[in-house]
């Protein structure tokens, strides 16, 4: 059986993520908001700690760029920093709103803003949050349409990609062939692990506020 080690790069990832990944979707914030049980409200709340992530790790991404052993996964279709204000901003029209920007999204801003100089640990976080978005963020979405009749705000889980799980399948052969040396994969493996933490947090954060 491979190792984390010795598997790809993708595979690696996803193992070594497994027990984080599950804290962090099972989190009673979210599995109340994807059940119904939450409230427009506990969405908008995801989406505000969602923005400053997003424009810190964007900007990260683009600081780094160059660099071979990111470039090959970087792609300005996953972007999500301007769908996110615009989001936020057609919420606010509808007279939903929330403004607080919580610990654990701080800690996760700061976080990216270190690893700016770092490509490989930015390729974990570059993992955790466009393949989970393009993953579980659909499922999001049609779980708050159904339950809320949400059918605005919702840009954030669209993407101007035909076939996700094409682009899914091909962003993982990227992965698979970074010119990584061993430091550099395991700086990879610990950054995505640590984005699972940090999005856990961030929603203990949410559920000790009261958002539902």
């Amino acid at each position: 059986m491979e190792t984390t080690i010795s598997a790809p790069l993708s595979r690696a990832l996803h193992d070594s993520t497994m027990a984080a990944h599950e804290q962090a979707e099972n989190a009673s914030f979210i599995t109340r908001l994807m059940n119904g049980e939450g409230t427009p409200a506990g969405l908008v709340a995801l989406l505000r700690q969602s923005l400053p992530v997003y424009e810190a790790l964007e900007d990260a991404c683009r600081r780094a760029g160059t660099d071979p052993r990111l470039s090959a996964i970087l792609d300005p279709r996953l972007d999500r920093t301007e769908a996110l204000r615009a989001d936020l901003e057609a919420h606010r029209a509808q007279g939903r709103s929330f403004e607080t920007v919580v610990p654990a999204t701080e800690a996760y801003v700061a976080e990216l803003r270190e690893r700016a100089t770092d490509p490989a640990a930015l390729i974990g976080h570059h993992y955790v949050r466009y393949l989970g978005d393009l993953s579980g963020g659909q499922i999001i979405r049609t779980m708050v349409r159904r339950h809320y009749g949400i059918e605005t705000g919702l840009g954030f889980y669209d993407f101007d990609i035909a076939k996700p799980k094409v682009y899914k399948d091909d962003y993982r052969a990227a992965l698979d062939a970074l010119p990584l040396g061993e430091t550099d994969r395991a700086s990879a493996l610990a950054a995505a692990t640590r984005a699972f933490d940090l999005n856990h947090r961030i929603f203990l954060d949410l559920e000790a506020l009261g958002v539902r």
